[in-house]
């Protein structure tokens, strides 16, 4: 490892072009397949190119990580480099929490402001004129133009699969927390165990979430098109999802990292890096039990 203060500046890589490129048709490719599930179109190329997008994402994900990956190992990163992969991770996690903080404040809003006032709360004005005896109540099951939005039938106990989901993750919390005092101690077999325990309540989590959904859609009526409710029920679940399934891909790339010998107890901030965003992932689930599925 470099010990002088010089900062390392890397050749000229293709790979931020190819992520702009990966996002961009990700992206363009779930609005495609959102809107065309609402204009009932089967032969829509939104999955396509979704899955194209993804292609892209996880071909620059494969890349650049390998690139920086040998990089380190090489020697090439100092002291001042490692501050700002730490900085870098600090910033991307607190971008994370405003990503979240977007949708919270949107549910509490609803809850809070637009919902009541829908009800009767305050100055009623259009709302009186187009739904006069709507009333109010959250979980919403009685939306205000039911036909148009056909509420669910019932919302998901959160003492059943939430409740095991809750204990999963905070169980993973710990979980990856000793497989961190076991590299800081540079005890590897148990580093590979707890580490490995993980990823299982990780991947334990997901299928128990997909089990979830497809109760609800099928069984509950719980969708993206059964108004507000289901709407910011699935946005911040289905982020949180997606964020869950990144953090476990993550740990199961530190994990092929740290079978194949790499990491020692001074330097390790990739595996730490991936901690770090694992216990974020935890806090936003705790949220999202107290906010979306108990109160």
């Amino acid at each position: 490892m470099a010990t002088h203060e010089q900062y390392y500046v890397p050749t000229q890589s293709k790979w931020p072009i190819i992520a702009t490129i990966g996002l961009l048709t990700t992206v363009y490719g779930l609005g495609t397949w959102f809107n065309d599930l609402k204009a009932a179109r089967p032969d829509s190329h939104g999955p396509l190119i979704f899955f194209v997008g993804g292609l892209f994402l996880a071909y620059m994900l494969f890349g650049w990580f390998g690139t920086v990956i040998k990089e380190s190992r090489s020697g090439l990163y100092s002291a001042q480099m490692d501050r700002s992969f730490r900085w870098g991770m600090s910033w991307f996690i607190f971008s994370e929490v405003m990503f979240f903080a977007a949708f919270f404040g949107a549910l509490f809003y609803v809850r809070v402001l637009a919902g009541p006032w829908l009800g009767g709360d305050g100055a009623k004005g259009v709302a009186h004129m187009l739904w006069p005896s709507f009333e109010f109540a959250w979980p919403l099951l009685n939306n205000p133009d039911s036909k148009l939005f056909p509420p669910p039938k019932e919302v998901i106990s959160p003492w059943d699969l939430p409740l095991i989901n809750t204990i999963l993750l905070v169980s993973s919390s710990v979980t990856v927390t000793f497989a961190h005092h076991a590299l800081r101690k540079g005890h590897r077999k148990p580093l590979k165990l707890w580490l490995a325990l993980t990823i299982l309540l990780g991947l334990t989590f997901l299928a128990f979430q997909a089990t979830e959904y497809v109760e609800a859609y099928h069984e509950l009526g719980l969708t993206l098109g059964s108004g507000i409710y289901g709407a910011t029920f699935f946005m911040l679940t289905g982020f949180h999802g997606a964020h869950v399934t990144l953090g476990t891909i993550i740990l199961t790339v530190m994990l092929v990292r740290i079978l194949r010998g790499h990491f020692d107890p001074e330097h390790h901030f990739g595996f730490e890096a991936a901690a770090w965003y694992w216990h974020f992932v935890d806090v936003v689930w705790i949220g999202l039990f107290t906010f979306v599925y108990v109160l």
